[in-house]
């Protein structure tokens, strides 16, 4: 493998236009081996996620708060993984390897823009349950038409313009040399590792809009289950406790996977982590965790499961 830091030295001052990304290095089987998981992965992603906004749209009994998060999250889902998945398929093949700088920052501003919709997404959704669970009897009332758009509007409107400003800094950075991503997309980590101009603005608004966006996000959603929690233990039947719980188990469990592999990418100090490691992760959130999604909201979610039977 070539040595980054090498890289830099023979770096001869002329601007960088256009990048080549790495991909996963190696052999022309373990290259296609990926390709194979990666296009396999994305087929079920998109079925997946289109069958649950098919499913709410023409079940009458999911036109709820609740599933309408739930179809602006498989639709998220979606664009997410299509960010993704088709040039790094061209990546390994060796077809589709450079990517041109402009390009290079639209699909990183596109990437961290639906991550961090995604984000709020998961708290606005959190909050529903919040109010499901401790206020059912208001909950109708509390949790309207008008107000899920409204949230789930400011989710999306949030979201993009979270990232405007880290973009506009990315596009200002000078690359000199070398023009190797080591990674299968762009991502910020390997902007600043190539870039040879002063990096420090763009570390400082990555590290604050992770805290806005991530921990901000993550806090909201925290505190709306442990009241939740605290509410469900205070059922006195089993039955009512289980039931109670089976309502936000789905998402509690996606939030879990989405939050852990996040905050290991975006909340740091400092952009200097392992680029290899950074590949792994990425992949975990980027390809993997979008296809667990549908399949963990269909096979934990009772409701989902009867209309899913209903339509068969």
């Amino acid at each position: 493998q070539t040595d980054l830091n090498n890289w830099k030295e023979m770096a001869n001052g002329t601007s960088v236009e256009k990048f080549i990304l790495l991909g996963f290095p190696g052999t022309w089987q373990f290259r296609v081996s990926f390709v194979v998981a990666f296009a396999l992965m994305y087929i079920l992603t998109v079925i997946g996620n289109a069958s649950i906004i098919a499913l709410v749209w023409r079940s009458s009994n999911l036109h709820t708060p609740m599933y309408f998060f739930l179809c602006n999250l498989s639709f998220l889902e979606i664009w997410y993984t299509t960010g993704v998945v088709p040039k790094a398929i061209g990546v390994m093949l060796g077809t589709s390897q450079t990517i041109s700088f402009s390009v290079c920052i639209l699909q990183l501003f596109f990437l961290l823009s639906l991550g961090s919709t995604e984000c709020f997404l998961l708290s606005v959704m959190a909050y529903d349950r919040y109010l499901a669970i401790c206020y059912p009897l208001r909950y109708n009332s509390l949790m309207n038409s008008v107000l899920s758009v409204q949230l789930a509007l400011s989710s999306w409107l949030g979201g993009f313009l979270a990232i405007s400003l880290l973009a506009f800094l990315t596009s200002r950075l000078t690359f000199c040399g070398p023009d190797v991503i080591n990674h299968f997309l762009c991502d910020i980590d390997s902007c600043l590792a190539l870039s040879c101009s002063d990096t420090w603005p763009v570390e400082l608004a990555t590290f604050l809009i992770s805290i806005i966006v991530v921990v901000a996000s993550c806090v909201v959603t925290l505190v709306s289950y442990i009241y939740i929690i605290s509410s469900i233990l205070r059922i006195q039947s089993a039955h009512g406790r289980k039931k109670a719980f089976s309502t936000c188990s789905a998402h509690l469990s996606v939030v879990m996977i989405w939050y852990g592999s996040t905050m290991f990418l975006y909340v740091k100090p400092s952009a200097q982590n392992s680029l290899d490691l950074n590949k792994i992760v990425n992949t975990f959130n980027t390809v993997v965790t979008p296809l667990l999604n549908p399949f963990i909201y269909t096979l934990r979610n009772k409701e989902v499961k009867l209309a899913l039977g209903r339509a068969i």
